[in-house]
C-alpha cells in the first residue's frame, strides 16, 4: 500500500525544502551555520502542517546527527532530562552531538502558567484544585494564555460551593467546549459580538446589551476587555447627559479587577443594564473630535501673552501674563476675557445634542459668553 501524497512529496533535503529561504537559501544566516556543522537553539513557529518537524528532520540528517522527539503533550520535564541523561552516558551518543525536537513545546509554559495561577491567586488559593489533565484546556485555548486563563476560571466557575476539585478533560469538555467553539468558531466572532454589544447600549436597549454580555460572559471572554469597553461607552455614547455613568464604568472595571469570575459576571451585569438605560449624548466626543481636527489643520497656534506662564523677571518684563484675570476675584466667579489663540476666537467646540444635562451646559455657555460662541 503506498505511503499518503503528503508523505510521499515530503522533502528529502533542506535544498528541496520550499519556505524560509531567508534562512535556508545558500547564503542565508542559518543555513551558513548548519553547513559548517554549527546548529542553535531554535523555536520553530507557525500552524500545523506548514513543515516544522520535518525541518527539524532535513536539519537533523544534513548534519548526520540523530534526533531524538518528544511532545510536550504526552511529555513532561522529566522526560527531557531522560532523554539527556540517555545522550550524556552514552546509549544514544554522537561524537558531534544529538538534536533534540519537542513538538508543541509552548504548552509546557502554558501548564506552568496553570500552576502558577492555582498557586498565588487570591481566589483559586481558596480551593484545592488538582491538574489530572489538560490536553483539552490546552486544545481549547491553542496557546493564547489570556483564553487559558479566562477558560480555566469559567470551569471552576461551575464548581459552586465545592472546594476540592479534580479538572480532567471530560470536566473542561462538557462546560466550556460548546461555548468557546460558538463563540470564536470564525474569528470574525469575538469581534461581531463586541460589535452589537456596544451598538445595543448605545441604543438604550439594556434587554438586548446583556444578551450580548451573556454571549460573551458564557464565551470565555476576558472580563477586563468587556469592562473597558464599558468605559469608553459611558465616555463616548453618555458623557455629559449623565456624568455619573463614568464614575460607574471605572468602578465597575476596578470591582471586576478585584473579584474575578465569575461574580464578576453581575457586576458587568449591573453596569451594561445602567448605561443602556442611561440618557445618552455625545458631546464630550463630538468636541474633542472637532478639536483635534482644527489642531490639525491649524499646528502649533502661539498661547495669548495674557495666558503664558510668568516665573521669570525677563518673561515679565516681555509682557508674560499682562492683563490675565483671576476669575475668581469677580461676580460669579467669572470675567469674560479671551483663553483661545487670535486666529480662532470665537470657535465653538461644544455642539448640545437633545439631553437635558447638554442642553443645561449649552445655556449655561450662552450665560457666560453672550453670543460669542455661536449654537
Amino acid at each position: 500500500m503506498n505511503a499518503p501524497l503528503a508523505e510521499r512529496m515530503r522533502p528529502k533535503t533542506l535544498d528541496q525544502y520550499i519556505g524560509q529561504q531567508h534562512l535556508l537559501a545558500p547564503n542565508a544566516s542559518l543555513r551558513r551555520a548548519l553547513d559548517a556543522g554549527v546548529i542553535p537553539s531554535m523555536i520553530f513557529w507557525g500552524p500545523p502542517g506548514v513543515g516544522k518537524t520535518t525541518l527539524a528532520q532535513l536539519i537533523a540528517q544534513h548534519l548526520n546527527r540523530p534526533i531524538h522527539t518528544l511532545s510536550a503533550i504526552s511529555s513532561g520535564v522529566k522526560d527531557v532530562r531522560e532523554v539527556i541523561a540517555k545522550v550524556q552516558g552514552g546509549g544514544m551518543f554522537s561524537p558531534q552531538g544529538s538534536i533534540l525536537f519537542i513538538d508543541e513545546i509552548h504548552r509546557f509554559s502554558i501548564i506552568t502558567l496553570l500552576e502558577r495561577a492555582i498557586k498565588e491567586d487570591h481566589h483559586l488559593q481558596k480551593k484545592k484544585i488538582s491538574l489530572l489533565e489538560t490536553n483539552a484546556l490546552l486544545r481549547i485555548s491553542g496557546g493564547d494564555a489570556r483564553k487559558l486563563l479566562n477558560v480555566f476560571e469559567i470551569i471552576i466557575g461551575t464548581f459552586q460551593g465545592q472546594t476540592e476539585i479534580d479538572i480532567t478533560d471530560d470536566v473542561v469538555l462538557a462546560n466550556a467546549q460548546q461555548s468557546l467553539a460558538s463563540y470564536d468558531k470564525d474569528g470574525e466572532q469575538h469581534y461581531d459580538i463586541i460589535s452589537a454589544f456596544i451598538k445595543s447600549v448605545r441604543g438604550s436597549d439594556p434587554n438586548a446589551a446583556v444578551y450580548w454580555l451573556a454571549r460573551m460572559v458564557e464565551g470565555g471572554e476576558d472580563p477586563k476587555f468587556i469592562a473597558r469597553r464599558l468605559v469608553i461607552l459611558a465616555a463616548e455614547d453618555i458623557g455629559l447627559a449623565n456624568p455619573n455613568a463614568l464614575l460607574l464604568a471605572n468602578a465597575c472595571f476596578q470591582a471586576v479587577e478585584n473579584v474575578g469570575w465569575p461574580e464578576s459576571r453581575i457586576i458587568l451585569s449591573e453596569c451594561t443594564l445602567y448605561l443602556a438605560s442611561s440618557p445618552k449624548g455625545n458631546a464630550a466626543y463630538m468636541a474633542i473630535n472637532k478639536a483635534q481636527q482644527i489642531v490639525q489643520q491649524t499646528g502649533n497656534l502661539g498661547v495669548p501673552l495674557a495666558l503664558r506662564n510668568s516665573p521669570t523677571k525677563l518673561m515679565k518684563e516681555l509682557g508674560y501674563g499682562d492683563g490675565y484675570q483671576y476669575s475668581h476675584d469677580h461676580p460669579g466667579n467669572f470675567y469674560a476675557q479671551e483663553f483661545l489663540p487670535e486666529q480662532l476666537v470665537g470657535t465653538n467646540f461644544f455642539h448640545s445634542g437633545s439631553s437635558p444635562k447638554e442642553q443645561e451646559i449649552a445655556q449655561q455657555i450662552k450665560k457666560w459668553w453672550q453670543d460669542k460662541y455661536k449654537f
